[in-house]
């Protein structure tokens, strides 16, 4: 799939880790880290197209990060797949803004894809405790996206309990910004 938007540097948008540092949790600033509890989400809004990127810890989403060898850890990875795959059922956009999905990629160790070291090159890991994410990536298409004021994460919060928090980077008409959302504060205005 062709990573039109999400091409942006989002390196360069500056995330609002002051209000991190409001909750009680010692996050000690560690953005980037694989951090349990933790995902990070990148929305861009341009034009007729809303595109969407959330990057989590397996064990947000699944419960593990080790290879599913069992049956029940075969059927939990598949049901969080399917769950990944309906993206309007995850993110609360308005209906009025008429929003259909064009594309997605859905990218995880666990879901069978290798496994990318930190030059980008794929290969399989052998270690006993690897840290698995899972990426999904969708581009949707919005008949009306000036009816897009908001997009709601309670419904992933809610989906998969285990995420505590949801760093959020957004490029929408108003401009750039960072939000750190909760199951409490699960909206985001664009």
């Amino acid at each position: 799939m062709r990573r039109l938007l999400l091409a942006l540097p989002f390196a360069l948008l500056p995330l609002a880790v002051a209000q991190a540092h409001d909750d009680h949790d010692h996050d000690h600033g560690t953005l980037g880290a694989h951090e349990h509890g933790v995902a990070k989400l990148n929305a861009v809004l341009d034009g007729n197209t809303l595109e969407l990127e959330l990057d989590s810890p397996a064990m947000n989403l699944i419960g593990f990060e080790h290879a599913a060898s069992s049956d029940a850890d075969k059927a939990k990875v598949a049901a969080v797949r399917q769950q990944l795959e309906q993206p309007l059922k995850l993110f609360g956009l308005a209906a009025s803004a008429g929003c259909k999905e064009d594309a997605q990629e859905l990218e995880s160790p666990l879901f069978g894809d290798a496994v990318k070291d930190d030059d980008g090159d794929e290969h399989e890991h052998e270690h006993a405790h690897t840290h698995s994410d899972i990426g999904a990536h969708y581009q949707l298409n919005c008949s009306a996206p000036e009816k897009l004021t908001q997009l709601d994460l309670a419904p992933l919060f809610k989906a998969f309990p285990a995420t505590q928090k949801i760093n959020v980077q957004l490029i929408g008409p108003n401009g750039q910004k960072g939000v750190e959302t909760s199951p409490a504060k699960a909206m985001v205005a664009f």
